[in-house]
């Protein structure tokens, strides 16, 4: 006999954003507008990484894309009009993946009571992923809350 749970939408205070990026797409905008593109969407520390070793530059960009369009879902910030460089990821030092938030990126993190974020990447073939999960503190203020 198998049993049956029913699940509800996340609980209060749970933001989850995900985001699927063509690894060829980034690596082709590469190619056509060089650091146009990638100064306009990455940060130093982020491009300084994505260049490190050799061959994998369009996959790391793709991942570092994804994050930052899954840290947009997760907040709800699409209509915020922030700057890409506002959401950056970081490498800690036992290798996982961070994220820092910068300008309106933070102050909006910071009015909707994100308390932490982790972060998920992966790549494989053409895709990069990234999963983003937002906690929130306890009780935030429904007056600053971000739909």
């Amino acid at each position: 006999m198998i049993s049956m749970l029913e699940l509800q939408a996340a609980p209060p205070g749970v933001r989850l954003g995900f985001d699927l990026t063509r690894i060829s797409a980034v690596a082709q905008s590469i190619r056509r507008f060089g650091r146009r593109f990638t100064d306009r969407l990455f940060t130093s520390g982020e491009l300084e990484y994505a260049l490190s070793g050799s061959g994998l530059c369009a996959e790391r960009l793709a991942a570092r894309f994804a994050a930052k369009e899954a840290v947009i879902k997760a907040l709800g910030l699409s209509e915020t009009g922030l700057n890409w460089r506002d959401i950056e990821v970081t490498r800690r030092p036992d290798g996982a993946c961070g994220l820092r938030l910068h300008g309106r990126a933070a102050q909006a993190a910071e009015q909707l009571g994100v308390q932490s974020l982790v972060l998920s990447l992966s790549h494989d073939g053409d895709y990069a992923g990234a999963v983003v999960h937002a906690c929130l503190r306890a009780s935030p203020d429904p007056d600053n809350d971000i739909p």
